[in-house]
């Protein structure tokens, strides 16, 4: 089964951002941006994309699906290190053009492919008038060369 959204265009300014359907905002490819954080830290684990079957699939199925847009194709969160987000809560932006998903980081606890909690792992700093990344010292929680 795949669950059909409201039409955003259907939908006055008010009932957009005050009423009660669910209208998602895809952008020009068909996508809204999807923030993960983790239940109960409220720590920011990633930022992806989500097309309308993934956004289904994760309601569907209580396991969070993004769109791959380097793959081309939809993406089971964990289906290959076992590091699957278990969906709490989907929260909606103002205007629906966002989401953010809230999740049990399952497995091992990494939603990075890198093998750390985050995606968000270094900080950018300036120095000398140069930015540079620093490691904030999220440590590996396995090995992406062994898992992948």
């Amino acid at each position: 089964m795949t669950l059909t959204f409201a039409d955003p265009s259907a939908l006055t300014h008010d009932e957009l951002e005050e009423g009660t359907a669910f209208a998602p905002r895809f952008d020009a490819s068909g996508l809204v941006t999807a923030v993960a954080i983790e239940t109960g830290s409220n720590q920011l684990l990633m930022l992806a994309h989500m097309n309308a079957e993934a956004l289904s699939l994760t309601l569907e199925t209580g396991f969070a699906h993004y769109w791959s847009r380097s793959r081309g194709k939809i993406w089971k969160k964990g289906e290959s290190s076992g590091e699957l987000q278990r969906l709490v809560e989907i929260r909606v932006d103002c205007d629906q053009d966002a989401v953010v998903i809230e999740v049990e980081q399952t497995g091992r606890g990494a939603a990075c492919h890198t093998g750390r909690k985050s995606c968000f792992y270094r900080c950018v700093v300036v120095a000398d008038d140069k930015p540079s990344l620093v490691d904030i010292g999220l440590p590996k929680l396995f090995d992406p060369k062994k898992v992948y």
